[in-house]
């Protein structure tokens, strides 16, 4: 992988991990229009790195928010930061399983499998296009909530199934404020990208073939710099912006790549 690929996906994850329009369905077509012949293990080693520098950027945009939580774990009151971080712990839980049990096979899904991603976008596109016509509200999201939005989150492991256009989405359609539904999406995630990051480092599972540290090192400085700016610029635009506008992105997206499948 050249400096330059590399660079284009992070810009790429930086970019798309806030965008509900599916990061990880965006790097595997980005990298099989590249040419790439990467070992699963390699593809999905710069996928992992690439999602970890973006929840850094998470931990920096959130980080009043991420004080809240951890001092709302260790008091050990029935306060609104407990819950609220109660909530972000439930919500792990089912892509935690997903991730555990299941590994391997979710290894396969991220070796050029456009045709998944193609079918997987149009999905989004869907889920996208039923919450946008959800009534907005003022509610915050609830304990069976949380768990809901947590399932939502491990199906989204998926790639073409944007992670947070199916957590955004599940939470709207359940009836969440949707700036309430952007916020608690961006903080859900960080907790389990940290821990699949130390699980990665401790199992030593990722093969350094076909890519150099260097490349990788772009790649994470590119998405994290645009993560950053991503996520502020969501943060503004999904109070006002209508979820439509990314589902007709995805269902062109997803169909060019259905037909780039097909027709290659």
């Amino acid at each position: 992988m050249s400096f330059l690929e590399a660079l284009i996906l992070g810009i790429i994850q930086g970019l798309t991990e806030f965008l509900p329009v599916s990061s990880s369905g965006h790097l595997e077509i980005v990298k099989a229009i590249q040419g790439q012949e990467l070992s699963g293990e390699s593809s999905m080693m710069m996928t992992v790195v690439l999602h970890f520098a973006t929840a850094l950027s998470t931990v920096v945009v959130f980080r009043k928010d991420i004080l809240e939580i951890i001092k709302g774990l260790f008091q050990f009151k029935m306060n609104e930061e407990f819950m609220f971080a109660l909530k972000i712990v439930l919500s792990m839980i089912p892509a935690a399983i997903v991730g555990l049990l299941f590994d391997d096979v979710i290894e396969g899904f991220f070796n050029g499998q456009i045709l998944l991603v193609g079918v997987m976008l149009i999905v989004t596109g869907l889920l996208l296009f039923l919450a946008d016509r959800a009534k907005n509200t003022n509610k915050k999201v609830s304990v069976s909530n949380s768990i809901v939005i947590g399932i939502a989150q491990a199906i989204a492991i998926l790639p073409g199934i944007s992670r947070s256009g199916a957590t955004i989405g599940t939470s709207v359609l359940l009836g969440v404020d949707r700036s309430k539904a952007a916020r608690f999406s961006f903080l859900m995630v960080v907790p389990l990208i940290f821990g699949k990051m130390a699980k990665d480092l401790m199992s030593d599972d990722f093969t350094t073939e076909g890519v150099s540290m260097s490349a990788i090192s772009i790649g994470f400085i590119a998405a994290f710099i645009t993560g950053i700016i991503a996520c502020t610029w969501m943060i503004a635009l999904v109070k006002k912006s209508k979820l439509s506008y990314f589902s007709y992105y995805c269902f062109a997206v997803g169909t060019l790549a259905i037909a780039w499948t097909i027709f290659k």
